[in-house]
């Protein structure tokens, strides 16, 4: 075994390096995995540090995808701490073994780079992955830069091996924008992250002979309904350890995390809700306007699964426009996105004008002008009283500007 791995108070890393910090220092037993563009140098890092010495685990070369997934079902289901990465093309063909793997609550953390899906095909980053695996009964924790794609993962294997929880997590980060842009890191010291995401103890593992369970049971009618209704209500019920983890996350760096994070929101009249690293674009654009005298928030969901649907109405207080950004095509519909921020809020009986952006496909940029633009018609429909535009555009096409579901002034 080498010697132990000590890393700086600072260090400069991408997000996927940060990532693969934070496996190593978890202490991943297996690591199963096929690469794919953006995510590959988590994993391939991975198997470096266990070449090299400095983690005593395995890095297993499968031969799609698929398998990737299926390995670490296996391996989680026999007692190990499991972790993998994947991008794009690569989790629409994970998907099947997604809900294999929440449905016999294995505790497995999946960092997906995330990247536009084919056809045309396209290695840039959009939400369109994150957006396929959103129902696929795991915990969902996004990243909006390189600092928290490293924290995210050290507290995705607290929260999902929570024996309260037992859940896998995904860990989202913007693919290229995030994952390949070097930035300050402050991690921590090996044995304060392990100490952090701590002894990692299996529940019903297979090679346990003395206690035989059994994996894979086909259910029918007779029991399907209550075994998902009793991981759904595990799923939501997740949110208090959630929040716990970040609590004491938060007392070990001072880096505070929140399932729903809001920039100038206390009295803001307009507010942008976003995710990845566009939160930070617009805290920009909010900032500059703010000195313009436009009061102007941003919403960003951390947690997007359990979706923290009693979080977002709080959060959007008494803005008077409110408009969602989707970086997914939507398919024939609105966002998917914006389709759960407006029921959160319709639930609540607050009717803030709210608006939907398509934005970023294919990895398509987004700047602080931009923002500030969206902001300001925002502005325009509050002003207004009524949308001015129409319900549903694209933001930064090339072309005629398209628009859809046209508002109706009553």
């Amino acid at each position: 075994m080498a010697e132990k791995y000590e890393i700086n108070q600072t260090e400069v890393w991408d997000g996927n390096y940060a990532a693969a910090h934070a496996l190593r220092q978890a202490q991943v037993d297996v690591v199963s995995a096929y690469p794919i563009t953006p995510s590959t140098p988590i994993v391939e890092n991975y198997g470096n540090f266990v070449s090299n010495g400095y983690i005593d685990g395995e890095f297993v070369m499968v031969e799609s995808e698929h398998a990737a997934m299926s390995g670490c079902v296996g391996a989680a289901a026999a007692g190990g701490r499991v972790a993998t990465a994947t991008s794009s093309q690569g989790f629409a063909l994970m998907v099947e073994v997604l809900y294999q793997a929440s449905g016999m609550r294995l505790p497995i953390v999946l960092n997906v780079v995330n990247r536009a899906l084919a056809s045309p095909l396209n290695v840039r980053g959009d939400h369109s992955d994150m957006y396929l695996g959103r129902d696929a009964g795991w915990i969902n924790l996004d990243a909006f830069n390189a600092q928290e794609a490293y924290d995210m993962n050290l507290c995705a294997f607290r929260i999902g091996e929570h024996l309260d929880v037992r859940l896998p997590v995904m860990v989202h980060q913007d693919g290229f924008i995030t994952s390949h842009t070097a930035q300050n890191i402050n991690p921590l010291q090996d044995e304060d992250a392990y100490k952090f995401v701590g002894v990692y103890q299996p529940v019903e593992e297979m090679l346990d002979f003395s206690k035989p369970v059994t994996y894979g049971a086909q259910t029918e009618e007779d029991w399907h309904y209550e075994h998902k209704a009793r991981q759904h209500s595990a799923l939501m019920r997740s949110t208090r350890v959630i929040d716990e983890v970040f609590a004491d996350f938060k007392a070990l760096t001072g880096r505070e995390y929140k399932r729903v994070e809001s920039y100038m929101m206390e009295d803001a009249e307009v507010a942008v809700v976003a995710l990845g690293t566009t939160v930070e674009t617009l805290r920009q654009a909010a900032k500059e306007l703010r000195k313009e005298g436009l009061k102007a928030g941003v919403i960003a969901p951390r947690c997007f699964r359990p979706f923290p649907f009693d979080q977002i109405a709080e959060v959007c207080g008494d803005a008077k426009a409110v408009c969602v950004m989707d970086r997914s095509a939507p398919g024939g519909a609105m966002g998917a996105m914006f389709n759960e921020i407006s029921a959160a809020i319709l639930a609540t009986g607050k009717r803030p004008l709210v608006t939907n952006y398509i934005y970023g496909l294919g990895g398509r940029d987004f700047s602080v002008d931009e923002a500030k633009r969206i902001f300001k018609e925002q502005k325009a429909h509050a002003d207004a009283g009524h949308i001015t535009t129409q319900i549903q555009q694209f933001s930064g096409l090339r072309g005629p500007r398209l628009g859809f579901f046209e508002s109706k002034r009553s």
